[in-house]
């Protein structure tokens, strides 16, 4: 007996030894059964991906790797792994899985299959859970395929190295929307494999080259790779982007009367070697996006769903009313279009809604008839659910995009946190998240949500064009001091008829807009007191809206042309934030420290100030309690180039002290730099 006992021992010794080494990061699929209750008490990495164990382990895991690659095969699984397999460089894998149709509804692909895949680096961290989706034939930008067997997940990798995946495959009602516990779908689930990740090779505005675009706790979104600090400039119009008659199943409202998009206007700007499909198709809208590229800009904003709303020409789905099935090939052009922006340096700014059908509300009463293109009605019902998972599937391993929750967003303090929560949830590289609200309706929306950090990363403002650095100061100092700051950008100008004109001399254009109480500006207004006024106040920048009654309007706009010199504006003032450090992070707004009819600062005292003059002129800085010396150059917001010498160059602190005259005074826009000079 004694001798059993201690046998029994020693297995139990054996056991406790292997619990207290193992370092499993996953579960073992329940087809394998329970593992080896005797192992050697080894440490070792584990093949697919499960972590360290013993070899016992390992050969036990390698046996049923193997017996589920021959069941595989058997049944005609293919898992394909593509993309340049490198840093930053999107990876695709590729599951054959069930024969589906897009139209299918018993199971309905899009919600009765969850489809994800785990990647996980060697070293243990990241680990990401990718939400996967049917992707039809897997070509289906090509062939406009609705059925097929190419189920797809996309990886982002941020590391170099080994990478190890394994795939999760569930079927049941609504389980796509739902964590519902279900038996794993063989053979398809509990695949795994490994990938090696190779540095990426990219340079210049090519987002590869800079990593992921990040909020990191500030009030400017930086790149996780480059580190650099990102100041948007970008295009708010036209808002139906995508209503493009090159994409499948896309067609003109017939109530609206606005005819689809051509983007003929930049066909000029398509480059040999840029994408397109079906045999040329997207060519205008991918040289439109060259185009902004070329000129400065970084970012434009689009609705990929506006039924009921003011364009009523875009939908993700298969058609118009049908919120349950979606357009394989639709979604996989727009996402050759994604792509491309995000190699040519713009950021994608999702406007997941608009106003007229976020919910059911007219200002904050309930309409009585329900709005046809409200999913659930503002609520996070089933539509709402699959409309975020499908987009954050399909597009979220770009680098470089934010979710905002809707343009002029009118759904209740709940709706809009159970919304941005779900996103958080699902999105596995954790874009920023913004908000969109009327501009007399800031305080009653964006109020309560300060300092919520598990939520919004920033807001998308909508004002008149006057009392843009005003408003971006507000919310970037309410923010801070909530604790959580805010990235704010200022998205949308109004008078909504007129926005940001045209070019002087643009199909008639004369330069100067006239609103109906008589006031008029152009776009040296907007340069100054939208551009500036946003960065100026601490503001993360701008996109520029283009209005209903001027050339090339909201909805209309396909030659982005027409606003070039505010463009080229734009490229100047991002440009000396690039080419010189400023330690914007460091600086608040003290528009009080300058002595002067108009003027904008950003301080920091004892080190930077920058101090925007609009209509020019003399002006003094307060540096009473800053006993530093700066030096004084001055940029011209208006040609940029290099600094230059004003009347006066060195500050001694203490008290009010003069800052001259800029190079020329003439009434135009100057911004001055002062740095302070070390031993001095």
């Amino acid at each position: 007996m004694s001798g059993l006992v201690h046998r029994i021992f020693l297995i139990l010794l054996l056991c406790l030894s292997f619990e207290a080494q193992s370092q499993l990061l996953k579960p073992f699929p329940a087809h394998w059964g329970n593992p080896p209750a005797r192992q050697t008490r080894d440490l070792r990495e584990l093949p697919g991906g499960f972590g360290r164990g013993s070899g016992t382990l390992a050969r036990w895991i390698a046996q049923h790797l193997k017996a589920d690659a021959a069941q595989a095969a058997e049944v005609g699984i293919a898992v394909k792994i593509e993309g340049a397999l490198q840093q930053w460089h999107p990876v695709t894998l590729s599951l054959a899985g069930p024969q589906a149709s897009e139209r299918d509804t018993a199971p309905n692909p899009f919600t009765d299959y969850r489809f994800e895949v785990v990647f996980r680096h060697e070293s243990g961290h990241p680990t990401y859970r990718v939400p996967g989706y049917f992707a039809g034939d897997g070509i289906a930008a090509e062939t406009s395929a609705e059925d097929g067997n190419q189920w797809r997940a996309h990886l982002c990798p941020d590391k170099v190295g080994t990478w190890h995946w394994r795939t999760l495959f569930l079927k049941g009602r609504q389980v796509a929307l739902e964590v519902i516990p279900k038996a794993e779908l063989t053979p398809w689930s509990g695949l795994s494999g490994t990938m090696e990740i190779a540095p990426t090779d990219k340079k210049g505005k090519d987002f590869r080259a800079h990593g992921r675009l990040s909020y990191q706790g500030s009030r400017y979104l930086r790149f996780v790779g480059s580190g650099e600090r990102f100041l948007k400039l970008g295009a708010d119009a036209p808002e139906t982007f995508l209503a493009c008659v090159d994409f499948d199943g896309t067609v003109a409202s017939p109530t609206k009367k606005i005819p689809l998009k051509t983007w003929r206007p930049h066909l000029e700007d398509w480059r040999e070697g840029d994408p397109s499909w079906q045999g040329g198709k997207g060519k205008g809208i991918i040289g439109a996006l060259n185009y902004l590229s070329d000129v400065g800009g970084n970012a434009f904003s689009f609705l990929p769903y506006n039924v009921g709303g003011d364009g009523d020409n875009i939908w993700p789905f298969v058609d118009r009313n049908d919120k349950a099935h979606y357009d394989l090939s639709k979604l996989d052009q727009w996402n050759r279009v994604f792509t491309h922006a995000n190699q040519v340096g713009l950021m994608l700014h999702f406007k997941l809604q608009e106003n007229e059908m976020d919910d059911h509300r007219v200002g904050h009463e309930r309409r009585a008839a329900q709005v046809s293109g409200a999913l659930d009605g503002g609520r996070l019902g089933w539509e709402r659910k699959l409309y975020c998972r499908e987009l954050v599937a399909r597009f979220s391993h770009h680098l470089a995009l934010q979710w905002n929750l809707g343009e002029e967003n009118t759904q209740s303090f709940e709706e809009q946190v159970q919304m941005a929560g779900y996103i958080r949830s699902l999105d596995p590289y954790d874009h920023p998240i913004v908000l969109h609200t009327f501009p007399d309706e800031q305080e009653q929306v964006y109020m309560p949500l300060l300092g919520w950090s598990e939520g919004l990363t920033g807001l998308s403002l909508q004002n008149h064009w006057k009392s843009v650095h005003q408003r971006t100061r507000f919310w970037v100092e309410a923010s801070q001091q909530s604790g959580h700051p805010w990235v704010v950008a200022n998205d949308e100008q109004n008078s909504a008829h007129f926005g940001v004109p045209p070019d002087p001399g643009y199909s008639g254009f004369d330069g100067l807009v006239v609103q109906g109480n008589g006031v008029t500006y152009d776009l040296h207004d907007i340069r100054k007191y939208v551009l500036w006024g946003n960065l100026m106040a601490g503001g993360a920048g701008v996109e520029y809206y283009f209005g209903y009654r001027l050339p090339e309007n909201d909805l209309h706009a396909q030659d982005w042309r027409s606003r070039h010199q505010s463009w080229s504006y734009g490229m100047r003032a991002i440009g000396f934030f690039q080419e010189h450090v400023i330690p914007l992070e460091r600086m608040h707004c003290a528009d009080e420290k300058v002595d002067a009819i108009e003027a904008f600062c950003l301080a920091q005292p004892g080190a930077c100030y920058l101090v925007y003059l609009p209509q020019g002129g003399s002006s003094r800085l307060n540096l009473d309690e800053d006993p530093n010396h700066y030096s004084l150059r001055w940029f011209n917001p208006r040609i940029g180039g290099n600094l230059a010498e004003g009347s006066v160059s060195l500050l001694q602190g203490g008290g009010w002290q003069s800052l001259g005259l800029p190079p020329s005074d003439v009434g135009e826009d100057w911004l001055a730099l002062l740095q302070v000079v070390e031993g001095r």
